[in-house]
């Protein structure tokens, strides 16, 4: 999973994202809405945390001009004003939480996590397919009784076929969630980390397989 963190203060965007890696949380960081604007034109991210505070122009603004041109990504806004009026106003321009500062970390985190399941169906922090299963809150992955070491990036490929289960995941969406907007990537750094996987699954009978789409993209299935 990877979050768009827009906050101009960059000792609050720099602990929002150390406390959300800690959790094995990626995040890429924009400190103004030109360079968020930027950002969610090249890169699928799947949570935006968007201060309303911004030093060009506010967040709602920016709000409003993603959801005109079709950005369906959840969006949680943040401020220091907590008058209702403001809460009204984002919520009604297309944001689907608010949260005034100063939070505390842990309730940012699940309504990161609540939002997730909305998008997504599902209702708690295990997602599973064929014998494996993946809890997302603390990472560990299971074959039938088994658990199984993977990295973090294969946990991460994973959950993101898992939450997209029997449908087509673009592979720019891949990249994206794996790699964010500053690393270079090999041509092959995907397939890379979806051969890993692949071989573990087949390896532990996890009942379930990674389809290539060739030119799209890729989709996880039961059986094999």
């Amino acid at each position: 999973m990877r979050l768009l963190v827009v906050e101009d203060n960059q000792d609050l965007s720099e602990a929002i994202s150390s406390a959300f890696r800690r959790r094995h949380v990626s995040c890429d960081l924009a400190h103004r809405a030109s360079d968020a604007e930027q950002l969610c034109s090249t890169t699928h991210y799947e949570v935006i945390i968007l201060d309303i505070g911004l030093p060009d122009e506010d967040g709602v603004s920016l709000l409003k001009r993603l959801r005109g041109r079709g950005n369906k990504t959840p969006i949680i806004l943040l401020t220091a004003r907590s008058e209702p009026e403001m809460r009204v106003a984002g919520l009604r321009a297309g944001a689907d939480d608010y949260l005034v500062k100063p939070f505390w970390f842990d309730e940012l985190h699940a309504r990161v996590e609540a939002l997730l399941r909305r998008a997504t169906g599902y209702t708690d922090a295990k997602l599973e397919a064929g014998r494996l299963s993946l809890n997302t809150d603390t990472r560990e992955l299971t074959i039938g009784d088994v658990q199984v070491d993977a990295s973090t990036r294969e946990v991460e490929l994973l959950e993101i076929l898992l939450r997209r289960k029997d449908h087509v995941t673009p592979r720019r969406i891949v990249e994206d969630q794996l790699f964010g907007a500053g690393e270079a990537l090999g041509s092959n750094a995907v397939e890379v980390y979806v051969h890993r996987l692949r071989r573990k699954l087949e390896q532990n009978q996890a009942e379930v397989s990674i389809k290539t789409v060739r030119g799209v993209g890729y989709m996880l299935m039961a059986g094999t």
